[in-house]
């Protein structure tokens, strides 16, 4: 963690004014030798950590070293912005400046920046000779192919919850093809991979399936030459012969060999458990011989990339990704640990809490259950301990293991990374994050590195692409382009995470008012609630970032200072807050790169928004902000300006649920844009319009209010937008008529919404074939459309409303549609019909009808849809309604009985958000009947064969596949599955006494 500090001023602020020409030449001397000062502390500092916590010095030493370089990052974010501000350029810091303007600064100001230089360079020179007394020399360089941690199995005798994971696993390892085969173990720390893996590879079945098995640890070794010896002695004292002499000096070819040759022979299996490196596959997979007598290989692993290595070097590659205990599971493990069975009535609801606490993790199940089982069963203890269970894990013995696990990820990401990572512990707990705003933070903060011909964005989305890999960052929902849209991270990792940010006064969170009014120094506040002492007396003025959760009234004194006591800061996040207003001096922050004010209580903007010349993000979704002062349009570097304001009340109309903002010519000065939406185009006319044609970066575009003659200027500017992936266009009324007739379409366009009467359905929308999502509105169009579309071989979500379609019936011809996941009609007052072809919408999964007054008849074609998982109704004829419900025996019921989820919605009141929701029971009692069936034919199958067996052997055999039947096909609760297994054994063993009996008198 020590090391984040001094690389983040060497990668980011230091490049800047040594290469550049932003300081004098005596500056950039002294900034060059505290550069190579810097340079020379990398190495000790790769194990200060662990130092640290064994010694005070050191932890004093790292300590200083840090304040040490916030200290040097703020002389010089202090000294670039009195520079741009007295010279009057708009960023000091990434462009170059001609050295005469250097004429212009005070001899006092020089000096006093010099002071401050020479001090920073007499401290590190101080520190650094403090290094010898402590014996502190650099960590050994190791190959880093395997990692060098031993995490043993701590839990390895549970396997609840792993059941249908272990079967899936053995069958894998006992069936398939003779070729050699791996199977990869994919989760995160804690989630029980070794547990698993111990499990499937003592199964009696896999024992007798292979000649020799060997269980590997592959975070004990640190190269791959480390690694095979590990293997070859393990094979010698498999097979019982001494070790050969030397063979620890081989060099890797002959090692590899050496294996090979053991193996060659034999249907083995080996089991690396705990990779932790990328590359593990390019060392370990040619060692490992194809036979084709059916080898198999398991690794666990928390890295995804790891794993995904390994198929370019094996034929057959399975992948198994362990999650999270459901809670029921979690109950389940918790009890067995904690009580040794069943959980007393009176401790059932305590229990519960600390096992939602835990987070589905067996790893903190298993270790908070042990430790609970030693306590006494007081309903009083029990409470305080889950009250404070997350002091209980700072302070106890008992879960070192678990903070040691978990930090494992952490401490072996690169340092760009452990920035991002941190960044989830700024965020409430239990709080799902947006990744589109997270993203925007780290970008903000100059944690995401250029790459030439991406934008920041692909490169913080691959960022946050490797924290998933790795297991640390779970994924809470997706796009329907596939791109994750939130994500969190488990509630205990958050927890190690705080830790680590208050360690490198990376961010203080406010939790209470009554918090100390002196705060050490940091980085960053995340408010959770207004803490009066800490913002009234907090001297911090290098805080670089404010983060408001706390959802009540800002303190007066708050906002208004914040100009004045934080002048480097360059994130404001006031989102979902009751921020009212914008003062007039936020336009004095000269580094703001980010101010969110999405979801708040803010109408206006002041005019000095225009001084903010680094901003880049400027959130103003569901604001009351409808017009932006001319000023904005000086922004030269404003990246992203999402703008608007949905209307939830009054009657609806999808002309009218949205207000835009009103934006003042001169908008073409904005060429940095990549979003924007929504502008109004009737306020300042065609102006605006042909203004467009100079952001050529946008991205995403969304224009209201478009007129009839804006047609032509429209069509002229989007063309110029080669990056556009998002297009969002509505006329300014429901008579208005658009001609949109490009000549080229933008190739990357992947979401077009359209709302506007058109002349003819648009030719070019077939020819998108990045086309991912479509949605159409008072299109009126008096032919089928689908016919058209049916041929996008990526389009996912299709939306027709409001009269889009002004026929009488639509057909999704055989073979249309192939990637369609979402369908939605709505509004069309002239549908009567729907008719879907045999292969039609094959991955249809959502299926939404709404306000289709003469749809009466449920189209019958929907019961050939096999992967539809939800269909809902709303605002749709009795006719329809009553056709699928059973309990009013509805002759369609049959229809969608395959459908998991079918909802009927029915309108209380007026606004168009009122609705009361009725569930039509469907497949839960297709499932039940299915149940049913299949467990009479278990039964039936009992009594045939019992009367087959002849020996106690083949009895136990037999009362084993009943037991794997009963958990495979019964959805009861774990005492249901036992009993019924215990009855069906018991019938079973009874008729085999009874056949053994009749054969005996006969």
């Amino acid at each position: 963690m020590a090391e984040i500090a001094v690389l983040f001023v060497l990668r980011q602020s230091l490049p800047f004014v040594v290469e550049g020409t932003l300081l004098l030449t005596r500056f950039r001397r002294n900034f060059n030798e505290i550069k190579n000062e810097l340079e020379c502390f990398q190495d000790l500092l790769k194990n200060a950590d662990t130092k640290a916590a064994a010694d005070e010095r050191v932890k004093i030493w790292v300590k200083q070293l840090r304040e040490e370089c916030f200290r040097l990052e703020d002389v010089i974010d202090k000294y670039n912005m009195y520079v741009a501000q007295r010279v009057n350029v708009n960023n000091s810091r990434f462009i170059s400046i001609p050295q005469n303007i250097f004429l212009k600064i005070p001899a006092w100001k020089t000096c006093k920046v010099a002071s401050k230089i020479n001090g920073i360079k007499v401290s590190l020179a101080s520190i650094k000779n403090r290094i010898s007394s402590f014996d502190f020399q650099p960590e050994r360089t190791t190959a880093g192919l395997f990692g060098n941690v031993d995490i043993p199995a701590y839990f390895n005798e549970e396997v609840v919850g792993f059941e249908s994971s272990r079967d899936e696993l053995v069958s894998w390892l006992v069936g398939g093809t003779s070729e050699r085969t791996l199977v990869a173990v994919v989760g995160m720390s804690g989630l029980g991979k070794t547990t698993l893996a111990n499990h499937v590879f003592n199964d009696q079945d896999v024992k007798r399936r292979f000649d020799c098995r060997f269980y590997i640890s592959a975070s004990q070794s640190n190269t791959a030459k480390e690694l095979l010896i590990d293997m070859i002695n393990k094979f010698y004292v498999d097979s019982k012969e001494n070790v050969p002499d030397g063979f620890q000096e081989m060099g890797e070819i002959e090692l590899i060999n050496h294996v090979k040759q053991y193996l060659e022979p034999k249907r083995y299996l080996m089991c690396f458990d705990d990779v932790l490196a990328k590359d593990f596959s390019d060392g370990i997979a040619y060692s490992m011989i194809e036979n084709n007598k059916g080898s198999r290989i398991i690794v666990t692993t928390q890295m995804e990339l790891a794993a995904n290595n390994f198929t370019e070097h094996f034929p057959v590659v399975h992948f198994h990704n362990l999650n999270r205990l459901p809670h029921d599971k979690a109950l389940e493990l918790f009890c067995k640990k904690a009580f040794r069975g069943q959980c007393p009535t009176e401790l059932e609801d305590v229990s519960d809490e600390i096992v939602e606490k835990c987070g589905g993790l067996p790893l903190a199940i298993v270790t908070i259950g042990g430790l609970l089982s030693t306590k006494d069963k007081n309903i009083v203890e029990w409470r305080k301990m889950s009250q404070n269970l997350s002091m209980e894990l700072d302070g106890n013995t008992h879960f070192t293991k678990i903070t040691m696990i978990l930090s494992r990820s952490y401490d072996d990401l690169p340092w760009h990374l452990k920035l991002c990572m941190l960044y989830f512990g700024i965020y409430p707990e239990h709080h799902t994050i947006n990744c589109k705003r997270l993203i925007g933070q780290w970008i903000a903060e100059g944690f995401v590195r250029y790459n030439e011909g991406t934008t920041l964005e692909e490169v913080a989305e691959g960022y946050l692409k490797e924290l998933i890999q790795t297991s640390l960052v779970q994924v809470s929902s997706v796009g329907i382009d596939g791109k994750v849209k939130s994500c969190k991270v488990h509630n205990l990792l958050r927890r190690i995470i705080t830790k680590k940010m208050k360690a490198l006064s990376f961010c203080h969170i406010m939790y209470e008012d009554h918090e100390q009014v002196t705060v050490d120094v940091t980085r960053r506040f995340s408010i959770a609630t207004f803490s009066n002492n800490v913002l009234r007396s907090n001297s911090n003025s290098g805080i670089r970032a404010i983060f408001v959760f706390d959802k009540n009234e800002f303190p007066e004194y708050f906002i208004g200072n914040i100009s004045i006591k934080f002048k480097l800061i360059k994130i404001l996040d006031f989102a979902h807050s009751l921020l009212n207003y914008v003062p007039e001096n936020l336009g004095s922050l000269f580094y703001l790169k980010y101010l969110n004010l999405s979801h708040t209580k803010v109408t206006v903007l002041p005019r000095s928004i225009g001084n903010l010349v680094n901003l880049e993000t400027l959130d103003l979704r569901q604001t009351e902000v409808h017009e932006l002062p001319m000023e904005i349009n000086k922004l030269t570097k404003l990246r992203l300006l999402p703008v608007y304001y949905k209307i939830k009340a009054g009657n609806y109309s999808t002309l009218t649920d949205t207000k835009g903002v009103k934006m003042q010519k001169g908008i073409g000065c904005l060429e940095s844009l990549q979003k924007l939406y929504f502008l109004e185009a009737d306020h300042a006319g065609i102006v605006v319009i042909q203004e467009l044609k100079k952001l050529r970066q946008l991205r995403k575009l969304g224009i209201r209010r478009v007129r009839q003659e804006y047609g032509n200027a429209l069509c002229a500017a989007i063309q110029e937008m080669n990056f556009l992936e998002s297009l969002n266009v509505t006329v300014i009324a429901e008579e208005e008529i658009l001609d949109l007739d490009f000549v080229s379409v933008p190739r990357n366009l992947r979401v077009v919404n359209l709302k506007a009467r058109l002349t003819k359905f648009p030719d070019w929308i077939p020819k998108i074939e990045c086309l991912v999502k479509l949605m159409l509105g008072y299109c009126k169009f008096e032919h089928d459309p689908l016919d058209s579309l049916k041929n996008l071989q990526n389009l996912s979500w299709l939306i027709l409303w409001d009269d889009a379609f002004a026929g009488d019936s639509l057909n999704f011809e055989v073979g249309g549609f192939p990637k369609l996941k979402e369908l939605d009609l709505t509004r069309l007052n002239t549908l009567s019909s729907v008719s879907i072809g045999i292969g039609a919408l094959p991955a249809l999964e959502y299926f939404s009808c709404h306000g289709n007054p003469q749809l009466k008849v449920l189209p019958s074609d929907l019961q050939n849809l096999g992967n539809l998982k939800y269909l809902g109704f709303a605002d749709m004829p009795d006719e329809l309604v009553d056709s699928i419900d059973p309990n009013k025996d509805g002759p369609c019921h049959q229809i969608i009985n395959h459908i998991p989820l079918v909802q009927v919605r029915e309108k209380v009141e007026s606004r168009f958000h009122e609705y009361d929701w009725r569930r039509i029971p469907t497949c839960q009692k297709y499932k039940k009947d299915m149940e049913v069936r299949i467990l009479y034919q278990i039964f039936m199958s009992i009594l045939r064969n019992a009367f087959l067996l002849k020996s106690i052997s083949e009895i136990s055999r037999f009362i084993f596949s009943v037991l794997k039947l009963t958990r495979r096909y019964t959805l009861n609760s774990f005492n249901g599955q036992f009993t019924l297994a215990f009855f069906f054994c018991f019938l079973s063993f009874m008729a085999w006494i009874f056949s053994t009996n009749s054969r005996m008198v006969i």
